[in-house]
């Protein structure tokens, strides 16, 4: 009798990758890690920055948590997964005032604020510490990728209608009227739900087609 190997729950799959980026995504599906959404995201630099940074500690911790998920007892396992989170926060957060003091300054607590991101604690617990280390990769990464990407839309619609430029430079025309509240909090609230609403309808659309074709 011949094995699907496809089919096998320890084959590592691109499923685990590709889910965080849309059907999973942590912003616009799980709407996780508000903080930084809403905080970060008056320009496209900042938005890329700290989902960059969120990425490479979520694709770390899930590595590390895997790797060490056999030997850490249950009653100190939050601990240790927030023990080696910080650590990796705190490498990056070197690594960003090392390389750019001025972008250190524009993301200020919220880099160091990366080891209470519920998105990272949440996929160390639920999957990483189940799952061997390729998959906890794969899941990270999508993960990650899904957060920068959700992070770069909020950024680079507030930064075009806010200030009507995209990564600094100039877009829009000079006569354009500035939207100064696109780079408020409340801008942020405002660009969120539309994103919201307009992957809701892409998914909602997407069903609907999935269920006239099953029928």
């Amino acid at each position: 009798m011949s094995v699907d190997r496809a089919a096998t729950p320890t084959t590592p799959s691109t499923d685990e990758f590709i889910k965080g980026l849309w059907r999973e995504n942590p912003v616009f599906v799980q709407v996780l890690g508000m903080c930084p959404v809403l905080a970060v995201t008056n320009t496209a630099r900042n938005a890329l920055a700290m989902g960059l940074a969120t990425m490479f500690v979520l694709v770390g911790s899930n590595v590390v948590v895997s790797a060490i998920r056999r030997f850490v007892p249950k009653q100190v396992r939050i601990v240790t997964y927030i023990l080696v989170i910080a650590t990796l926060v705190t490498i990056v957060d070197y690594s960003i005032a090392a390389l750019s003091l001025e972008l250190h300054k524009a993301l200020g607590a919220f880099i160091s604020l990366i080891v209470v991101n519920c998105v990272i604690l949440g996929r160390a617990e639920a999957f990483a510490s189940k799952n061997g280390l390729w998959r906890s990769f794969l899941d990270g990464l999508g993960m990650g990728l899904g957060f920068t990407f959700a992070l770069l839309c909020l950024g680079a619609v507030r930064e075009l209608f806010g200030m009507g430029t995209l990564f600094g430079a100039a877009v829009l025309p000079a006569a354009w009227q500035d939207w100064v509240i696109m780079i408020l909090p409340s801008g942020g609230f405002f660009t969120l739900a539309g994103w919201v609403l307009v992957v809701n309808r892409i998914n909602q659309g997407r069903a609907r087609r999935k269920d006239a074709e099953a029928a």
